[in-house]
């Protein structure tokens, strides 16, 4: 006689079910009682009544499936884990048995084999918190962040990775510093709106080269408007606004986007034999973020605008200081002189104000009322030690000065004549 395992599942289907075969419930009741949708109840009755209980069972499948992973797979998946990709994280480690060896196997049966074969261990579950959800559209904002790291293997220097993602789409870009300075910022944001234009808000944290931050003591006034820095005046000049976080969770995903970066980033760099800093900022340029941005980016509707006619990113992202011109025309930056030349038509600047913008070059640039002013730099004694490069019209003017002759008598002239000088109080004759 054949056996027949039961579950109490089963049972409780085959009780309810065979008082609708009597007529005792209406199948909707039935449904509603065994918790299953209208559609599996009358699935459920067909197979008790064809079958009798045995249609209540699960079947068993009567071959393996299509899909099943062969031991040589296994093998092959642990022993390139163990030779090659010891150090790559599970997801990056997928990655790479499609792209370069053709295996093609689920995140979760790839872990269930390496955890057997105590190549991987269970991570314990952290604690979930709510995400921001993603601006509608990109361009509304970009978050920016620094983070400083071994990058590369070998080099003991930890440099600092530089970067900017959209909020939207996820788009990125970044560089790799030796430090994380005002110049490197605004090199990258400079950078970022060539390649895809204006945006309306960047999203940072409390670093002193985004927000100037005062530390109270007993001989300190609070102001309440604090100076802005020159990030902030750049960016004011091109219409964008900042906005401060209060924490690293704050910004989420430019902080997971590191996460990400030391893990991948480092290992591809590593199989590709990178050695130096120059090497991997062409390497970010050229692949890395084509790759990233092409696999992780979300289409999005873009509010991006593009750069107006006639503004210079170069000149607006320098470092810039407030200078009153002397009544010589000159003024002191940094213990030097600068005597300003005459520039479009302008041969007087004694009493005004300017500005002295130095880029991450060192060059200097001066402003009066928006307008370059040509400049030669003096030495202590009063030497000419170099120039700027004014415009034609500057150059012109300055050439006109300095080609001025001076006035000579001529030969007849009364001055050129012989006069002797008579004793005091008589008339001097010619």
């Amino acid at each position: 006689m054949e056996k027949i395992e039961i579950t109490e599942v089963a049972l409780k289907r085959y009780q309810i079910l065979s008082d609708v075969l009597k007529g005792e419930l209406t199948l909707k009741e039935a449904s509603n009682v065994l918790n299953l949708s209208y559609r599996q109840a009358i699935r459920l009755k067909k197979g008790l009544k064809q079958q009798g209980i045995k249609g209540l069972l699960k079947k068993a499948r009567p071959k393996p499936p299509n899909l099943k992973i062969t031991s040589e797979i296994k093998q092959a998946v642990i022993s390139l884990k163990r030779e090659i990709y010891s150090e790559f994280n599970l997801l990056h480690f997928r990655d790479k048995l499609i792209e370069a060896h053709n295996i093609n196997i689920s995140y979760e049966s790839l872990r269930q084999i390496l955890i057997k074969e105590g190549l991987h261990e269970a991570k314990k579950k952290r604690k979930s918190h709510r995400r921001r959800w993603r601006m509608p559209k990109a361009g509304m904002l970009v978050q920016m962040d620094s983070s400083q790291h071994a990058w590369l293997e070998g080099i003991l220097d930890e440099w600092w990775l530089v970067a900017m993602k959209d909020d939207a789409d996820g788009n990125v870009y970044g560089r790799f510093y030796p430090a994380d300075t005002t110049f490197s910022n605004m090199e990258v944001i400079k950078e970022y709106i060539k390649r895809r234009g204006l945006f309306m808000k960047l999203y940072v944290d409390n670093a002193s080269h985004f927000r100037t931050t005062r530390h109270g003591g007993l001989h300190y006034e609070v102001s309440v408007e604090q100076k802005e820095t020159q990030i902030q005046r750049a960016l004011r000049e091109l219409n964008i606004g900042v906005e401060f976080a209060n924490s690293p969770q704050a910004k989420g995903k430019i902080e997971r986007l590191f996460g990400f970066l030391q893990d991948r980033l480092i290992n591809e760099m590593k199989l590709r034999g990178i050695k130096d800093y120059d090497s991997a900022n062409r390497f970010l340029d050229e692949v890395f973020w084509p790759w990233y941005n092409s696999r992780y980016g979300v289409k999005a509707e873009s509010v991006y605008r593009e750069l107006p006619d006639g503004i210079n990113l170069d000149l607006i992202f320098t470092v810039r200081e407030k200078r009153k011109v002397n009544k010589d025309n000159t003024i002191k930056f940094k213990g030097q002189t600068y005597q300003l030349l005459p520039t479009n038509g302008l041969r007087r600047f004694a009493g005004k104000w300017v500005y002295v913008c130095r880029d991450q070059k060192a060059q200097i640039t001066v402003l009066c009322d928006g307008n370059k002013i040509a400049y030669n730099l003096f030495q202590e004694k009063g030497k000419i030690l170099n120039n700027s490069s004014p415009v034609e019209e500057t150059m012109s003017t300055t050439e006109k000065v300095e080609k001025k002759k001076k006035w000579k008598p001529a030969e007849n002239h009364p001055w050129r004549g012989n006069f002797k000088l008579k004793k005091k109080n008589d008339n001097v004759t010619f």
